[in-house]
């Protein structure tokens, strides 16, 4: 009779081998299967650079509909229309910069990685529980060391000059834009979503989902637009567009980049609307207090008439 392989520290960490994770599991024996393609040192760099233009695409698009379907542009938080020739040629520029960054660092750098690390394969998928919990332990990490990598970037000024000032080249964000930034940028980007998954000490199908919505979120918040089905109109725990199309306006607050609560925290919080005021020099808002200085002197003179 063959013997039953020990489980009891799988067991204990994931939780029902039998129960809940049938989906998980058969997910995770197909990729199991594929071990070495999975393990080639330059799967994850191209992966994770036709992720990024896969899910970029969606927006491209919508910008193209745009073009034709005025209705689009209410959506748009800071950017007029513009002819398609014009948003095509930004969104190509911004492509072979990226690229570029990618052939001459993150590959490179990922595929060194790749080849001194030894990754693990566990036989039992992760329960739906555990897989869930992981990916937001991951997420949650990620937004707290990312807020004060970014904080510090802002404020000491060669950190800034020399490594974040590349991404505030795109003054009004576009989707594409979520990895346009300089290589040492990117490359920092790559650790502390590592280090995330690796103090988690989550399953690889938690790490890979993790990533994915890692990339999603960039891409969502960078994309220009407040459409009604984004993540922070379902949950307001989620800054957005608005949120992080604030901070690229001005320079400063909003530095977390997907949750708000670290920004409310720590007084770094900056409303959309204080942002919009100041979009133009505080026209806008010179705007708005003078069409409320009118309107109180028509109130005003009504009264007066009356009596």
């Amino acid at each position: 009779m063959k013997p039953m392989p020990d489980m009891n520290c799988t067991f204990d960490q994931h939780g029902d081998p039998n129960g809940d994770r049938l989906l998980l599991q058969a997910l995770w024996d197909d990729l199991r299967a594929r071990r070495e393609f999975l393990t080639s040192p330059y799967l994850p760099a191209c992966f994770a650079f036709f992720i990024h233009i896969l899910l970029c695409s969606p927006f491209l698009v919508f910008e193209a509909l745009g073009c034709f379907w005025p209705r689009i542009h209410i959506y748009r938080i800071s950017r007029n229309a513009e002819p398609l020739g014009l948003c095509l040629q930004r969104w190509v520029n911004c492509f072979w910069r990226i690229f570029i960054k990618y052939l001459t660092t993150i590959l490179p750098a990922s595929a060194l990685y790749q080849s001194v690390r030894n990754p693990i394969f566990p036989e039992l998928a992760p329960s739906w529980r555990v897989f869930i919990a992981e990916v937001i332990a991951c997420l949650l990490l990620f937004d707290a060391l990312f807020f004060i990598w970014h904080y510090s970037m802002h404020r000491v000024p060669w950190l800034y000059r020399m490594v974040h000032q590349a991404h505030h080249q795109n003054r009004i964000t576009f989707a594409l834009t979520a990895q346009d930034a300089s290589p040492a940028e990117l490359l920092s980007l790559q650790v502390l979503a590592l280090t995330s998954a690796w103090v988690v000490g989550c399953h690889p199908l938690s790490e890979a989902l993790f990533h994915l919505l890692n990339t999603w979120l960039a891409v969502e918040d960078h994309c220009g637009y407040d459409l009604p089905w984004a993540l922070h109109r379902l949950l307001p725990c989620f800054g957005g567009a608005p949120f992080h199309q604030a901070h690229h306006h001005v320079y400063r607050g909003n530095y977390a980049p997907y949750f708000r609560h670290w920004d409310w925290l720590c007084g770094t919080y900056l409303r959309v609307r204080e942002e919009a005021g100041r979009k133009h020099g505080g026209r806008t808002m010179r705007r708005r207090r003078r069409r409320k200085s009118l309107g109180s002197d028509c109130v005003c003179m009504c009264a007066y008439n009356k009596a």
